[in-house]
C-alpha cells in the first residue's frame, strides 16, 4: 500500500507536474492564441481543441528532451522524454481544455480563465504522479 503522506514524494511530484504544466501549456496555449487572433472557418471549437491538446503534448516532450539533453545526450533525452507518462500529459490538457470550455466557451484565452486553466491542469494530474513517482520510483526530471 502507498502512503500518501510523504512531502518529499509530493515537492517532488509538484515539481514534476509543474515542468510538465509549463511544456504542455506552451503548445496548448499557443495553438488557442493563434486561432483567436486568425479565426478560421475550417477548424471548430472542438478541433482547435483537439489541435492545442496535440501542441501541447508535443511541446512537453521537446521541453522535456531539451532540459535533459543537459543532463545526457540527445537520443537518451528524446528515449527518457517520450517515455514520461502521458496518461498525466493527456489528463492535464483534456482538464485544462474542458476547463476553458467550461469558463469560455472554448478556444479563447482571457486573464481571469488562464490562471484556473492552469491551476485544473496542475491539479489533475498530481496525485497520478505522486502515485508514480512513490510506486515506481519514476521521475522524468
Amino acid at each position: 500500500m502507498i502512503s500518501w503522506k510523504c512531502k518529499h514524494t509530493w515537492k517532488k511530484s509538484a515539481q514534476n507536474t509543474a515542468w510538465c504544466l509549463l511544456g504542455c501549456s506552451i503548445g496548448d496555449f499557443g495553438t488557442i492564441f493563434y486561432f483567436q487572433n486568425n479565426p478560421s472557418d475550417i477548424f471548430n471549437t472542438t478541433s482547435i481543441m483537439a489541435l492545442a491538446i496535440v501542441n501541447g503534448l508535443i511541446t512537453s516532450v521537446a521541453l522535456e528532451t531539451f532540459i535533459l539533453s543537459k543532463q545526457m545526450n540527445f537520443s537518451e533525452a528524446l528515449k527518457t522524454a517520450l517515455g514520461m507518462s502521458f496518461i498525466s500529459m493527456i489528463a492535464m490538457e483534456i482538464a485544462m481544455n474542458i476547463t476553458d470550455v467550461i469558463l469560455t466557451g472554448g478556444a479563447q484565452l482571457t486573464w481571469w480563465a488562464t490562471p484556473i486553466m492552469l491551476l485544473v491542469g496542475f491539479l489533475t494530474p498530481w496525485p497520478y504522479n505522486y502515485w508514480r513517482l512513490k510506486k515506481y520510483n519514476e521521475s522524468c526530471h
